[in-house]
């Protein structure tokens, strides 16, 4: 059987050819690229199928079974919970719940993020607990209606929480919350807490003001950048360290870290991580174009290329146009079945949004088209509450550039990497 794992981890922007790019639409279409080029890729290169590819955490079974033997263990993860990120031409490979089982582990409960165990939710949308029809497993919903930390009834159900889910590394991506509240609750009632690590995508840059907390909320929780550039099992590491647990309190905590991953490697994934994230375009441009949720303007949810366009209907002087749909994963998408004019950015190249980092162009473009003021931003603060702090709307308002609000969280950006430094894995 061939396998096919981490094909796409090469910072060589060559293999990110257009037909791929776009991928992730259905898993039908993900396989069968896949399949297509396996045979080239096995003759140019053995980088991404032998000792040099990238090993997950949680693959790293040696390092972590002697502490699930004789526990009741639950699982923090979602779809993208697949051993090592293999995919072989029948399918993806086993969700480490199914790997744990087979190995007799005994897996008491996994917990789901924002999305669910099956990443098809709706953005914030409220998620019931039930039971996962393959192995009969009880899912805790950490989106059911009501506190976001799992109080005793759950937390009594095991003794050994593992976290294996992939993160994107933005502050306004929710899965590292849950994880916060995770770790709280472990802290709490005395369960050991072991992340299972993740390369992250967005791990090659750190870029973005400063959580103020006073804008504290689901969508930023700890005093980080927008785009932090640390990993799962880094951040974890960091929240003991710092002390971000309430109450002074200290998790007992292990990371097993990856192999031959740096914050320097180009990680690409092998499915959605939400459902509207679709390609690796949307998560390099999900930085600079989420901002748009905080806003008036479409940033193509009930498209197939969510975060990869923006666009309103009183857009002027755009070719480019969309009409967002009801859709799995946005059921009900801003300006739903509204033609928008605006900005297609699927044909940009990735090295011109790497180099880039966080671009305020896209949002300050839009502000003054449409010519709103204030009202651009809607009736609520979301738009505060992603970016984190306050200043970065005044100064839109105020008519500054983006180069000019960059400037302003520049210092900030530089103390943080010193302050996440003692709690790195991987080179910078």
């Amino acid at each position: 059987m061939t396998v096919i794992s981490n094909v796409l981890n090469t910072s060589n922007s060559s293999i990110f050819h257009p037909q791929f790019s776009r991928g992730w639409t259905s898993h039908k279409s993900l396989l069968a690229r896949f399949v297509h080029i396996t045979v080239f890729l096995f003759f140019i290169s053995s980088c991404a199928f032998g000792h040099d590819r990238v090993i997950l955490g949680d693959e790293r079974f040696e390092e972590y079974l002697p502490d699930l033997q004789g526990k009741r263990v639950a699982v923090f993860s979602n779809q993208s919970g697949i051993v090592g990120d293999v995919v072989t031409e029948s399918g993806f490979g086993p969700h480490l719940v199914d790997v744990l089982i087979g190995k007799g582990v005994d897996v008491r409960a996994i917990f789901s993020p924002e999305h669910g165990f099956r990443g098809t939710a709706d953005a914030g949308e409220h998620v019931a607990s039930g039971i996962d029809e393959k192995t009969g497993v009880e899912i805790l919903s950490l989106y059911e209606k009501g506190s976001r930390t799992p109080g005793k009834e759950k937390m009594d159900k095991f003794d050994v929480l593992l976290v294996d889910i992939q993160n994107v590394g933005l502050r306004y991506y929710t899965y590292y919350v849950s994880m916060f509240h995770l770790m709280q609750a472990c802290a709490e009632y005395g369960k050991k807490v072991i992340v299972l690590d993740r390369p992250n995508p967005n791990g090659f840059y750190v870029d973005g003001p400063v959580l103020d907390l006073k804008y504290r909320s689901g969508v930023g929780w700890l005093p980080i950048p927008t785009v932090h550039g640390m990993t799962l099992g880094e951040l974890a590491l960091m929240i003991n360290g710092e002390g971000w647990l309430e109450g002074g309190l200290h998790c007992d905590l292990k990371v097993v870290p990856c192999l031959g991953y740096t914050h320097q490697t180009k990680y690409s994934l092998i499915m959605p991580p939400s459902p509207n994230l679709k390609s690796m375009r949307a998560v390099y441009l999900y930085s600079s174009t989420c901002y748009f949720e905080g806003t008036v303007v479409s940033l193509g949810r009930g498209t197939d290329s969510p975060f990869e366009i923006f666009g309103h209907p009183d857009m002027s002087g755009y070719s480019f146009s969309f009409t967002p749909r009801s859709v799995p994963g946005a059921k009900n998408p801003p300006l739903k079945d509204q033609e928008c004019h605006g900005v297609d950015l699927r044909g940009k190249p990735l090295e011109e949004i790497w180099e880039e980092g966080i671009n305020l162009e896209y949002v300050i473009s839009a502000y003054r088209s449409l010519g709103l003021g204030e009202a651009f931003f809607g009736k609520n603060n979301f738009f505060d509450l992603l970016a984190g702090v306050g200043y970065v709307r005044e100064m839109i308002v105020s008519g500054a550039s983006a180069a000019e609000i960059k400037s302003r969280w520049a210092d900030d950006v530089e103390a943080f990497k010193e302050r996440r430094r003692p709690y790195l894995l991987y080179a910078e």
